[in-house]
């Protein structure tokens, strides 16, 4: 059985939406602290690591944002949930206005927060992430340690993980046609 370190580092309702089916598209900018200041995928396949920094409730749909715990700045849980993880199927960058509006059913983002993300260097695109999620059989709690904190999208959890394919949230069939309905957004440029 695989078992992986890597982590990607997401909001927790964000995160909690991958893991109930309702979202296979994440959408990122990157991290503050990114390799050279641009989101890149570093790995393929990843542990979901929901973080409750940066949650902001008026940048989500309204059923996300009713979902947000508030936290004060910089506070962590000294335990973590790791629930489940993802192959990143595909990554799509997005650099058009209207590209990221035909999105916008794919997701828990508002319009602002995409837009606002779209427009912050510019320069650079939106990656969207297409992800494959698999809930584990039996979810891990691993101690928050300070190394995890920050404004970056991958982590190393100090505890491998095993991986199990025998739970993913979406059926194969499901998976690919969402999939394709995202790219069919798209394509309509």
């Amino acid at each position: 059985m695989q078992e992986t370190t890597h982590t990607l580092k997401e909001w927790q309702v964000a995160v909690k939406a991958l893991e109930q089916g309702e979202t296979i598209l994440l959408l990122r900018k990157g991290g503050i602290r990114e390799t050279g200041g641009k989101f890149s995928v570093q790995h393929e396949t990843v542990l979901l690591y929901p973080t409750y920094e940066h949650q902001q409730p008026d940048l989500l749909k309204p059923d996300y944002a009713a979902q947000v715990q508030p936290v004060e700045s910089g506070w962590h849980p000294h335990q973590v949930r790791i629930g489940s993880w993802a192959k990143i199927t595909e990554m799509i960058q997005i650099t058009q206005a209207d590209a990221i509006a035909r999105l916008l059913p794919f997701h828990i983002w508002n319009l602002r927060c995409i837009t606002e993300r779209l427009n912050w260097k510019p320069s650079q695109p939106i990656h969207g992430l297409l992800l494959r999620v698999y809930k584990l059989p039996k979810p891990r709690t691993i101690p928050y340690i300070e190394s995890y904190g920050g404004c970056k999208s991958w982590i190393e959890i100090q505890t491998a993980i095993a991986l199990d394919e025998g739970n993913p949230v979406l059926d194969e069939a499901t998976y690919q046609q969402q999939a394709a309905m995202i790219r069919g957004a798209l394509d309509k440029d």
